[in-house]
């Protein structure tokens, strides 16, 4: 074994340097080109790898130590091959040693070499390829997030490949000026094909350079002083989003690639790093605290990307209403947080509607409008009453459900301004004419832009009917806190066996959907039917 001492490279222009981030720790295992810190200057910030592999024995600088070209970084015990056995322990070192303090001379030999790749760095035009997809099939162009004479970054997405079984994002391998694109929308490519040519602001390392380097200054390519170690830790400079919805996001290459793996927007990752630097570990946790949110929480992790549709043909863009707004956000909050499951049911109303009509002349008499609605309310609150395990909200902590004794319940009211859900209170201590009344006037306050805040609160349950527009049946999206919804198709006859033979009678389609998390197959099964049997015989809804 031997002792290595890592020393920073040559940084440039950079005279000094902060340590923000210490990548190892004493005793740990480290592969070549692992990254052991993390430098800051003005400019960038950039990953510095290890030369060689070995084990960390010692670290020679802290976080917030301003450090230069040639400062020693750690030491690194690496296994040596090919010292004879006589040898002493001290020989490595002392030629460690003076292969680092070289004559002026040999100095000025090894800066004439370094200086044939990065000499009079200028824009080179550079083509852009599709990398390895781990085959040889092609796949199709879906979408160009890029245009000619647009400057973009190193990762920036230039396009989106779609497979049979997923779609990737290709990355920018360098920052540059976009020249020319040479592939459209549905285009199928595969590994190789061209992308597009950029006037790259810094050129690719030409490949005969460090062969000639490597001739010339092979004793000190053991040390950490070689340009192609910096050109590697300078790829890890932080990079901003083109995207201007996104925030400035501080975070390395590798780092990145994971987030696009995943599907994370990194303007929503908080970074635990040195000044807020995002690590691989804080992506992994904001996906494992996204999956695990509770109710009520959002877990979307990326956005849909914005496309250009007026490539297509004519388009005009239309403000959606605050309304509008509200609504998309809550129903995919419910969408992404509330593990759906619906039971579908057939519920014969022939009879209900048979009484329904009988009242039409008291309900004249009333001056109130006697619809099915007020059935199917009073239907619900008795099945509420009957499995009290619908009428829960979980709480945040998933320890625990909060089990109410009061049973109010939303209906769903279109509207042109959109969909409102006034909410008809102790639903359960009312009558069927008062339940009448009440739903005429929530229905018209909708209508007209008049409910109050707390004429929407509080609902256990909420009831979606469609009866009215048509349509067999359809899977309504359980609006949390609450457990679950009904949703009500359009009354329809249909031949029913009964007694030997098949008589025409009125069915019903319903589906109740609810939170799986809070209510089981079982219990969802035996509301369903509980619910048939309360609107099948109106008599048991007096019982």
């Amino acid at each position: 074994m031997s002792i290595e001492n890592i020393k920073v490279p040559d940084l440039g222009d950079a005279s000094e340097v902060e340590v923000i981030e210490l990548l190892v720790s004493v005793g740990q295992s480290v592969e070549e080109n692992d990254s052991l810190l993390v430098l800051e200057s003005d400019k960038a910030a950039m990953e510095i790898p290890a030369p060689m592999a070995g084990v960390v024995k010692s670290i020679s600088v802290n976080l917030g130590d301003q450090v230069s070209t040639g400062s020693e970084m750690l030491s690194l015990e690496i296994a040596e091959s090919g010292s004879p056995d006589s040898a002493s322990e001290e020989e490595p070192a002392a030629a460690t040693e003076s292969t680092i303090q070289e004559p002026a001379a040999e100095s000025a030999k090894i800066e004439e070499a370094d200086s044939v790749p990065v000499a009079a760095p200028g824009p080179t035009s550079q083509t852009i390829e599709v990398p390895d997809l781990g085959s040889d099939d092609e796949v199709e162009i879906i979408e160009i997030h890029i245009k000619e004479k647009d400057a973009i970054e190193v990762d920036d997405v230039l396009i989106t490949l779609e497979s049979d079984k997923a779609a990737m994002d290709v990355p920018a391998p360098y920052a540059g000026v976009i020249e020319s694109l040479l592939v459209a929308v549905g285009d199928k490519v595969k590994a190789g094909s061209q992308i597009a040519k950029i006037l790259a602001s810094a050129p690719a390392v030409e490949q005969e350079a460090p062969a000639a380097k490597q001739e010339t200054v092979q004793p000190v390519e053991t040390t950490a002083s070689n340009k192609p170690a910096l050109q590697q830790a300078v790829a890890s400079a932080p990079v901003t989003s083109r995207n201007e919805s996104s925030k400035k996001v501080y975070a390395g290459p590798a780092v990145r690639k994971i987030a696009r793996e995943l599907g994370v927007d990194l303007g929503q990752v908080k970074g635990s790093g040195a000044k807020s630097r995002i690590l691989k570990e804080d992506v992994q946790e904001f996906v494992k605290r996204k999956i695990n949110a509770p109710a009520g929480q959002s877990v979307s992790l990326a956005t849909m990307a914005d496309i250009d549709f007026s490539q297509f043909g004519e388009v005009e863009q239309v403000q959606r209403s605050k309304l509008h707004k509200l609504i998309s956000t809550n129903m995919q909050r419910n969408w992404n947080s509330v593990p759906h499951v619906a039971q579908f049911n057939e519920i014969d109303v022939t009879d209900l509607e048979e009484f329904r009509a009988g009242l039409k002349g008291e309900a004249e008499r009333r001056g109130v409008r006697l619809t099915f609605l007020p059935f199917l309310l009073k239907a619900c609150a008795k099945a509420l009453l009957e499995y009290p395990q619908f009428n829960v909200s979980l709480h945040s902590s998933g320890e625990y459900v909060i089990q109410k004794k009061y049973v109010h319940i939303g209906m769903a009211v279109a509207t042109e301004a959109g969909l409102l859900v006034p909410v008809i209170k102790n639903v359960d201590q009312k009558t069927i004419w008062q339940l009448a009344e009440e739903v005429i006037e929530l229905s018209s306050k909708a209508k007209d832009r008049k409910l109050k805040a707390d004429d929407m609160q509080g609902a256990c349950f909420t009831i979606s009917s469609l009866g009215a527009i048509g349509g067999t049946g359809f899977i309504p999206i359980v609006n949390a806190p609450e457990v679950a919804i009904l949703g009500v198709g359009k009354t329809d006859i249909k031949p029913v066996y009964i007694g030997g033979e098949f008589l025409p009678r009125k069915v019903l389609p319903i589906t109740l959907a609810y939170d799986h998390k809070a209510v089981n197959g079982v219990d969802g099964g035996l509301f369903a039917t509980y619910l048939g049997k309360l609107l099948g015989d109106v008599r048991h809804l007096a019982l």
